[in-house]
């Protein structure tokens, strides 16, 4: 009979409910409503589902007690989930930025900026939001219980460009202990640029300014289209090596969506690659919500920095444009579409057009405002480039 109990007892110690019931226990609980809210957004609100869905999944399947889906192997018998391996494969290696590029790269028309060329200037001004960020890090490590070095503030100032793939590229090079919390910043940030942006639009802008209609772009050749990608690459490559994983994989996405002769491959990149990748890389950074390392004041410093970041970025984006047309005022710009400058590939550009109607519902900036965001792609991957490359010079130098 005792042997029975013992096996009884055994078997209620590997439910759920003890798991949750268990020291601790209660973060994983609080991390699954976190899922579950995500759910909410992300179905009821539709607030970016794509990133969303897969994202509140991992958080959800990673915190289930004794399951070890993701994080540490299964005690028992070593095993591995099946999220680890994803994440194992696609972020630690580097590969799912990449893959991501590649996909945004062939699902993207740099006709806008090509057309209108003084947008490039509002997608770098919108990569304020990252050099603000890795200043604010370093400034949160007078903090007792916040330890950040230059390198890992490099890693989260990249949050402020709202470019996740990038983020987890740099980080991995950079900070790869910190890899989980700020793909998870960067990704819930991209998410919620419905949410973050228009009140700082607002706020920045009068209704004259938001009702302000743009000249209509010039139509773009397809030479053009294809000497840009070819011409973006190649001055890369000359000026700046370290970039060129990145900006070499978007390049090469566009220039198959625009040479016209392969289209087999621009297809695959557009869909079948870009859909099988954004499920991987969703499960795997909600994998990274896990509560023992979620619940922490260096997570919580990272994703309150990565909301800063993110703000300054669009501010930056959105005062660049006025100033533009102070110096300019022939040719008028609509300030809303300077927040589009942030790398979040066509959300930030949605917002900007939604913000605009909201103001004059016959203005549709939907077009100008990919100049800015698309330049927004290159800028921060730019960024990205040259901060894996000075941060360990000056760091070598400092420890020197």
């Amino acid at each position: 009979m005792s042997s029975i109990l013992n096996g009884l007892v055994e078997l209620a110690k590997s439910t759920g409910i003890y798991g949750f019931l268990q020291s601790g226990g209660w973060g994983n609980a609080v991390m699954i409503l976190v899922g579950f809210f995500l759910f909410y957004l992300a179905i009821k609100k539709g607030f970016e589902p794509l990133l969303l869905v897969p994202i509140a999944m991992g958080c959800v399947l990673s915190n289930i007690p004794f399951a070890y889906i993701a994080g540490n192997p299964d005690p028992t018998n070593g095993a591995i989930g099946f999220i680890q391996i994803l994440y194992n494969a696609g972020i630690e290696s580097g590969l799912f930025p990449v893959l991501i590029f590649m996909g945004v790269g062939a699902m993207t028309d740099f006709g806008p900026l090509i057309a209108n060329p003084r947008t490039l200037l509002l997608g770098a001004a919108a990569q304020l939001g990252i050099f603000s960020a890795l200043i604010g890090a370093l400034f949160l490590s007078f903090i007792p219980g916040i330890n950040f070095d230059l390198n890992v503030a490099a890693s989260i100032g990249i949050i402020g460009g709202a470019d996740g793939p990038t983020a987890i590229y740099v980080t991995r090079y950079l900070a790869p202990d910190y890899l989980g919390s700020i793909a998870v910043a960067a990704y819930s940030y991209m998410a919620l640029v419905p949410i973050i942006q228009p009140p700082i639009m607002k706020a920045l802008t009068t209704e004259k300014e938001r009702k302000i209609r743009m000249q209509q772009l010039r139509p773009v050749s397809k030479v053009e289209k294809i000497i840009f990608p070819i011409s973006v690459l190649t001055v890369c490559a000359l000026l700046l090596p370290s970039a060129c994983p990145l900006i070499g994989a978007l390049m090469f996405g566009n220039l198959c969506k625009e040479c016209g002769v392969v289209n087999r491959l621009s297809d695959t990149m557009q869909n079948a690659l870009m859909n099988i990748v954004t499920i991987c890389l969703g499960l795997s950074v909600g994998s990274k919500m896990a509560a023992e390392k979620f619940l922490n004041l260096e997570t919580l410093g990272i994703l309150l920095l990565g909301m800063v970041a993110f703000g300054i970025g669009t501010a930056g984006g959105v005062l660049l444009a006025k100033l533009m047309n102070k110096l300019s005022p022939k040719r008028p710009i609509n300030p809303l579409i300077g927040a589009a400058g942030v790398s979040a590939v066509p959300m930030a550009a949605r917002v900007a057009s939604k913000v605009g109607q909201e103001a004059d519902p016959q203005n549709f900036l939907l077009m100008h405002a990919m100049g800015p965001n698309v330049s927004g792609v290159i800028g921060s991957a730019v960024a990205a480039g040259v901060l894996m490359k000075v941060v360990p010079i000056l760091t070598s130098g400092l420890l020197g």
